[in-house]
């Protein structure tokens, strides 16, 4: 089965990320797409990281009506910070089976010479990148795949923080279950 990884803290999840992730099951040749939760990114600072398993359960309670969306938590147990190859090669060796591929914007392929062995993941796997706003896109490899058409959403997870905490309504910028769950525990307030 082929399968998009869409790795992220998801510190919240909003509605960017539930568009992209339908998008790519809908409209590419990915059977199913997977949130992988990272319990810490390499490339981010900790400050203000709700723990991972209110993340997780966030999504899980989000997309259990629809069977070409998961969630992993397979990071969660692996040394921190997490490496996207590290996950890779975890999954390859679990799931053999599957064909996997990584999901990302352009703003992250923008950085992807800083990933830990980089050339190792394009050599074996292939990215499925979306246009991100002023982040242009270049291909530079076989298997990085521009993937067009993708709504764009100027919205993002720390908006989202900043905006809870200030008290702001951003029920219509969070799908409803998880606003529904974040606001009911007070996260971020």
């Amino acid at each position: 089965m082929k399968i998009g990884l869409f790795f992220g803290s998801f510190n919240p999840i909003h509605i960017g990320h539930k568009v992209i992730a339908s998008y790519f099951v809908n409209f590419t040749d990915l059977a199913k797409v997977i949130f992988v939760v990272s319990p810490q990114n390499p490339l981010k600072q900790k400050t203000s990281l709700l723990d991972q398993h209110h993340r997780l359960q966030i999504i899980r309670a989000e997309i259990e009506d629809n069977s070409n969306l998961e969630v992993s938590d397979i990071e969660f147990d692996m040394p921190k910070p997490s490496y996207t190859i590290d996950t890779l090669v975890r999954l390859k060796e679990k799931y053999p089976e599957n064909d996997y591929s990584i999901i990302m914007g352009s703003d992250n392929l923008k950085n992807f010479h800083k990933w830990k062995n980089y050339e190792q993941i394009l050599e074996d796997y292939s990215a499925y990148v979306y246009p991100r706003p002023a982040y242009e896109i270049s291909r530079s490899h076989k298997n990085i795949h521009l993937i067009e058409g993708v709504p764009q959403m100027e919205i993002s997870s720390s908006f989202i923080r900043k905006s809870i905490k200030e008290g702001k309504d951003i029920s219509y910028l969070m799908p409803e279950k998880a606003w529904i769950y974040t606001d009911e525990m007070n996260f971020y307030t």
